[in-house]
């Protein structure tokens, strides 16, 4: 894919993640790791080795610039939750191809992935709650419902990706 199309993908899907952000109150826009869940997996499909760590990034940051008071949180969340997306699509050998994408490898690669950034993000309001109170209900949510949401984003995105953009070429 070249790098024109790689770097649009990485701005347009970060971009989406700030939107969902930015017109959802606070502790209930945590509640929208599966649109996170769905561009992460289908950005690491895209760009391949660390697409999702891209969009995390570009993600992360334009987040942490319209809530600044969580600046640290809000990219180190992101970026971590794409590192760990493209670490488990690597581990679960998930391959995009023109045939298609293996829909359970990417749904278990996507649960795995929600499952470890949720109990992440959990254990980081129970070492900072000063900081984070008014996340942390939402948080134990998250963690307990990340393998589910995980699991329906990589059914959402293999969907995706079957169906509308395996002939996009890569």
């Amino acid at each position: 894919m070249q790098k024109n199309l790689q770097l649009f993908i990485v701005a347009l899907f970060g971009s989406i993640m700030f939107v969902t952000r930015m017109f959802v109150p606070a502790p209930i826009d945590r509640m929208l790791i599966a649109v996170d869940a769905v561009l992460l997996a289908l950005s690491t499909l895209f760009v391949k080795k660390v697409g999702a760590t891209y969009v995390g990034a570009v993600g992360g940051i334009l987040t942490s610039l319209w809530r600044p008071t969580l600046i640290p949180f809000s990219i180190i969340y992101a970026v971590l939750y794409g590192a760990i997306v493209d670490a488990s699509v690597f581990l679960f050998k998930v391959k995009a191809t023109n045939e298609g994408v293996n829909r359970n490898k990417l749904m278990a690669a996507m649960a795995f992935s929600t499952l470890l950034i949720g109990f992440i993000s959990y254990y980081a309001t129970t070492m900072f709650p000063q900081i984070i109170q008014a996340y942390a209900a939402i948080d134990m949510i998250v963690a307990f419902m990340g393998p589910m949401t995980g699991a329906v984003a990589g059914y959402a995105a293999s969907y995706l990706w079957n169906r509308y953009l395996k002939s996009i070429p890569l």
